[in-house]
């Protein structure tokens, strides 16, 4: 049985002077919470509790534990509305991971807007390329690209979706020339992702289908702002999000090529480890993120 319950049924029968007055104060037949102070006395192998058929009082030991349970019960309650208070009000730290680019570009600046929003937080913030396991590693959260594995111990929710393009600098099209077809990639130094073991494939879509290619170049990376900068300095093609490179084509330092063969979107994903109560601090960040970023960023 529930300790506390069973400390309950005994303090609500001290201070009604019997079982029949603390069951209908508690709501339960007389029998239960005599059952529940009998049970107290058996766990503590002593007798609270004088009982003749006109009244109930407490015993010696049973006044002293009566007054110890109130300080207990007031413990208690005091302890649930603080939890309730946090589950309202979020506070404490909340320890994040992400991706490097993504971190830094869209992630840090909407975390600023959070924090600003609740200031009793304390985010510890992780960057890494590599795939986080956010038990293992003790992340309250983690975000990631692309469809992370399934695990019956995550919780997987979409974040947003963006878009991707090929892209290459002013320059390097200048001089080696603008591929028309997914295929003339084969004839062109190629920046690619080297985190992924497809990652030297680049799959493009039209209206006849998907057209795969392998690709190669001088330098593939995990890290997507390594390979935004080695093409923007003219190193070869690369296959980006819109959210690491729209800036750039936006201003003309990277052009968009093969707009007809446009990549298959990618999406973020927010992952928290299976809670049967999710924290306020949990959902509280998923919404906002959501909110925030749900609008393909660029």
């Amino acid at each position: 049985m529930d300790k506390f319950e069973s400390l309950r049924a005994f303090v609500q029968v001290v201070e009604a002077g019997g079982f029949a007055a603390a069951a209908r104060h508690l709501g339960r037949s007389r029998s239960a919470v005599n059952k529940l102070v009998m049970h107290l006395e058996d766990d503590l192998k002593v007798q609270l509790l004088h009982r003749t058929t006109r009244k109930v009082t407490p015993t010696a030991t049973g006044l002293a534990f009566y007054q110890r349970g109130l300080a207990i019960l007031a413990d208690l309650k005091e302890a649930e509305l603080a939890v309730s208070q946090m589950q309202r009000e979020p506070k404490g730290r909340l320890r994040i991971n992400a991706p490097m680019s993504f971190g830094t570009l869209h992630l840090a600046p909407a975390l600023t807007d959070f924090l600003l929003q609740y200031p009793d937080l304390h985010i510890e913030l992780t960057l890494s390329d590599r795939f986080i396991d956010p038990i293992e590693e003790g992340f309250d959260v983690t975000l990631r690209i692309a469809q992370p594995p399934e695990s019956a111990s995550l919780i997987v929710h979409e974040l947003m979706v963006a878009d991707r393009v090929v892209c290459a600098s002013p320059e390097y099209l200048k001089q080696y020339g603008v591929p028309q077809t997914p295929a003339d990639l084969k004839h062109h130094s190629c920046l690619h992702y080297g985190h992924f073991a497809t990652s030297s494939q680049w799959t493009l879509t039209s209206t006849a289908g998907n057209h795969t290619v392998t690709v190669n170049g001088v330098l593939c990376s995990n890290n997507g702002e390594v390979l935004r900068t080695a093409a923007l300095q003219g190193l070869g093609i690369a296959l980006l999000p819109t959210f690491i490179v729209g800036s750039d084509l936006l201003q003309g330092t990277l052009c968009q090529i093969l707009a007809d063969y446009p990549p298959p979107e990618i999406s973020a994903y927010v992952l928290y480890p299976v809670n049967r109560h999710l924290s306020a601090k949990v959902q509280l960040l998923t919404e906002f993120l959501q909110a925030r970023l749900g609008d393909r960023p660029a």
